[in-house]
């Protein structure tokens, strides 16, 4: 090889080398930077969900804050027993001896509607009386049964179980009273779906008590938004 052609071949390498190196250097450079915006764009978005999740807690913790100071008021300081425990314990004491005591006399036939002693195919519905039993379980065990028992007797010792017992005792009387309206106020569609519950039979049933329509409205929706409200730290959500 001549020392012209020598020349020529160092200066080809030496001209593709010098094109090369600087995409290749970009190349590196814009990598160096899209990782740079990528991670930065992370952070950002780990500050904003940050921010909205303090955003949220702050709005509900006031809200919160304010219930708290009503529902669990207590009435008779002699008696450390909060309002709305109050509430519940003398609504279900109300309830069983209206009913005298269905919550006893009732348990067999309970048991028998649950075995499907008594379904029928041809009744309006969507679901059986077990499957029904089910459903309702699974938006109670754990949250209620497991963790709240814990709590109970983590806070209040052993004697608390005694009265879980009890309230839960008078609560079936409660429970009773409102699946029953729930049933009897529940509209069935024409394609056969149902749609119930105390939304529908507040408004509905305090219509027929009376009540005008725009206050049996108003309890019916304040209930469902207690309740959408209730599914971020409680129900279904909150065991899923």
């Amino acid at each position: 090889m001549s020392s012209r052609t020598q020349k020529l071949f160092v200066f080809f390498i030496c001209l593709f080398l010098s094109g090369l190196s600087p995409i290749a250097f970009a190349q590196g450079n814009e990598d160096g930077n899209t990782v740079t915006e990528q991670n930065a764009g992370v952070a950002n978005e780990e500050t904003t969900t940050q921010a909205l999740s303090e955003s949220i807690d702050a709005q509900f913790g006031f809200i919160v804050e304010n219930m708290a100071k009503v529902l669990f008021w207590v009435p008779v300081q002699a008696v450390p027993i909060p309002l709305i425990v109050l509430i519940l314990f003398c609504g279900s004491l109300f309830f069983t001896i209206y009913h005298k005591w269905l919550n006893i006399r009732g348990f067999k036939h309970a048991i028998d509607i649950t075995r499907g002693r008594y379904d029928n195919p041809n009744d309006p519905g969507e679901i059986s009386h077990f499957q029904a039993l089910t459903s309702a379980l699974s938006a109670t065990v754990g949250l209620g049964n497991i963790a709240g028992v814990a709590v109970a007797i983590h806070t209040g010792g052993p004697g608390a179980v005694i009265w879980m017992m009890l309230i839960g005792l008078l609560g079936m009387t409660a429970k009773f009273n409102e699946c029953t309206l729930a049933m009897v106020y529940r509209k069935v569609r024409p394609d056969g779906t149902v749609d119930g519950g105390p939304m529908h039979y507040l408004e509905i049933g305090l219509q027929e008590r009376g009540f005008p329509f725009p206050v049996a409205k108003a309890f019916g929706l304040v209930f469902a938004l207690f309740c959408i409200g209730g599914s971020f730290g409680g129900g279904n959500m909150f065991q899923a």
